[in-house]
């Protein structure tokens, strides 16, 4: 139970084209090297991207760049464009609790107010987080190494 690191990859994806993306024709095949993931997952997260808006696929020639400001791209969007019902599967409640213990028919209602509570917190802080931030983050790094 953990945010998927697909999310991360995509995130690695949308650096490298925010890097890139002007200078180099940016393929599946050069996010998998930079990446070290296969390119079909590669071209599954980025289908999601493009789904969502956030990226644009040249077909043909190949090529992919930003569709929108990185300030319009927050880590909430990432992560909901890459796995939709990520914060459910995140923090969930096992399905099938018996209905003959006294705790299991109760756990339910025991936990969904704190838990969707604990969602809408996750998701106001990966909503606050922009891929504007992550890319001034980036550069900060890349100067220190």
């Amino acid at each position: 139970m953990h945010i998927s690191t697909k999310c991360s990859v995509a995130i690695h994806c949308l650096v490298f084209i925010c890097e890139y993306g002007e200078s180099k024709k940016v393929t599946s095949e050069l996010l998998s090297l930079s990446t070290g993931v296969n390119p079909v997952t590669i071209r599954n997260i980025v289908s999601a991207l493009k789904k969502d808006g956030i990226l644009s696929v040249k077909f043909g020639t190949g090529g992919t760049t930003l569709n929108c400001s990185l300030d319009e791209i927050t880590l909430y969007r990432i992560c909901n464009a890459i796995e939709p019902d990520f914060l459910n599967k995140l923090i969930g409640i096992h399905a099938s609790p018996s209905c003959l213990c006294p705790v299991g028919r109760s756990i339910h209602g025991v936990l969904d107010s704190s838990y969707q509570n604990v969602r809408e917190d996750l998701q106001k802080s990966l909503q606050n987080i922009s891929m504007e931030e992550i890319m001034d983050k980036y550069h900060q790094q890349t100067e220190n190494t």
